[in-house]
Order: structure tokens, then C-alpha cells, then sequence
């Protein structure tokens, strides 16, 4: 597994994937910051957060769209089958470069913070409550788009499927309003990715909202396992 991390985080700065994705996130989290805290002087940072989830759902397809996808496409998926190393291990190496990557980017929102400090005291059990759900719901998102990339050896089209995914899983609540049956409603509400998030940048910790996103991410990296496994033996 550590050999896959490695040479997975080496890839990100190899290629322009790496920095477009920490360029772009810098800079939306930057003007995000601007507008929402620097010029009202507003020492609250739950609004840049809840804005940021828009750009990890755009962002996120971008850093994980080769993660299997390219391997396909350049068949060198079929060392890393045929390879003494268990499916698991590869799918986990490949999901901590991603998130290692993910968290060099929302590490800039500590700076945020420590900005704020200066002009204001910020509710700080608030804000590493918001940084913990933002990184939840990455590995989240991240974990989806691995599962994603394993289907297809087309990068473009993983990205894509992967962002229809993250829109969908996001915003359930939002679908969940517009069917007839209230208990289809309801059961929307609680599996939106984005109502469990939004509920962080209201200042809620809730523990069950951890656990959900971590099932999440164990549950799409095992389904990825299986993927895997399907073509190993098929």
C-alpha cells in the first residue's frame, strides 16, 4: 500500500492534475473569503464553508478521474491485478493519495481562520467542526469518485459520472422535496451528503454524521474492491 500512495502522489505533481486542482480550490476558497468575511468584517467562517462544497464537487472528479481510469487505459491495471498485494491495499493507497492532496487544499482554510482571529474572536469549536465535515465529506466525495473511475478506461467520462454522482448524493433533500410521499422525503433528507454536511457549518456536531460519512467512505472503497475484483477474475 505504501508503494501505491507514494507513486500516486508523486503522479499528482507529475502531471497538471495536482496543481490545477489546488490552483483552482485556492482560489475559489480565496474570493469565497473575501466576500463573505474580509470586506463584512464578519468573524463567522460557516458561509465560506457551506460555499466551498460547491467547488469540492466540481474539484473532486478533476483529482480522482485517473485514479483507475488511467491505469485501464494504459493496461497497467493488469500488473497492479496480477500483483502480490491485495486489491484492498491498491484501492486504499490510491483513496490516501487522493485525500492527501484533498488536505494540503483545505488546510488553507486554518489560515482563514487565523485571519479572522485578527480582527475578532471566532467561535474555534465551530470552525475545526467545519473543517472536520469539509474533510469528511471529501473523503467522501473521493472515495465516490474512485468507484467511479473504476468503470470506465476514459478519464473525461469518469470525471463526468463522478460529478453527476456527488450532484446527485448532495443534494437528495432537494430531489426528495419535489416526490409525492413523505417518507420518501425523510428518507432523502437523512441520506443527503449535503444536509449532513450544512448541518456542520450550523455549528452542529453531530457524532452520527461522522459515522455516516466514514461508512460512506468504507462502503465505496470496498464496492471499488469489488469492481476490481470482478475484473481479476473475469
Amino acid at each position: 500500500m505504501g508503494a501505491i500512495f507514494r507513486r500516486e502522489v508523486r503522479s499528482y505533481f507529475t502531471s497538471p492534475i495536482g496543481y490545477i486542482f489546488l490552483a483552482a480550490f485556492y482560489a475559489y476558497s480565496g474570493v469565497m473569503f473575501a466576500n463573505y468575511s474580509l470586506e463584512s468584517g464578519y468573524t463567522r467562517l460557516d458561509s465560506v464553508f457551506s460555499a466551498l462544497l460547491i467547488i469540492i464537487i466540481v474539484l473532486i472528479p478533476v483529482l480522482t478521474m485517473r485514479t483507475i481510469s488511467e491505469e485501464k487505459r494504459t493496461k497497467t491495471d493488469q500488473c497492479l491485478l496480477t500483483a502480490p498485494v491485495g486489491l484492498g491495499s491498491i484501492v486504499v493507497g490510491k483513496f490516501l493519495a487522493a485525500f492527501l492532496i484533498y488536505i494540503i487544499a483545505i488546510a488553507i482554510t486554518g489560515v482563514f481562520a487565523v485571519v479572522v482571529s485578527a480582527f475578532g474572536t471566532p467561535d474555534w469549536n465551530v470552525v475545526v467542526g467545519n473543517i472536520v465535515a469539509l474533510a469528511l465529506v471529501g473523503g467522501a466525495y473521493i472515495a465516490i469518485g474512485i468507484f467511479c473511475s473504476s468503470f470506465t478506461e476514459n478519464q473525461i467520462v469518469a470525471a463526468v459520472i463522478s460529478f453527476i454522482a456527488l450532484i446527485f448524493v448532495s443534494f437528495l433533500s432537494t430531489i426528495g422535496n419535489l416526490l409525492p410521499f413523505e417518507w420518501l422525503t425523510t428518507v432523502c433528507e437523512k441520506v443527503s451528503f449535503g444536509e449532513r454536511y450544512y448541518s456542520f457549518t450550523y455549528g452542529l456536531f453531530d457524532f452520527s454524521n461522522v459515522v455516516f460519512f466514514l461508512s460512506a467512505i468504507v462502503a465505496f472503497l470496498f464496492l471499488t474492491v469489488r469492481v476490481l475484483e470482478k475484473r481479476r477474475w473475469g
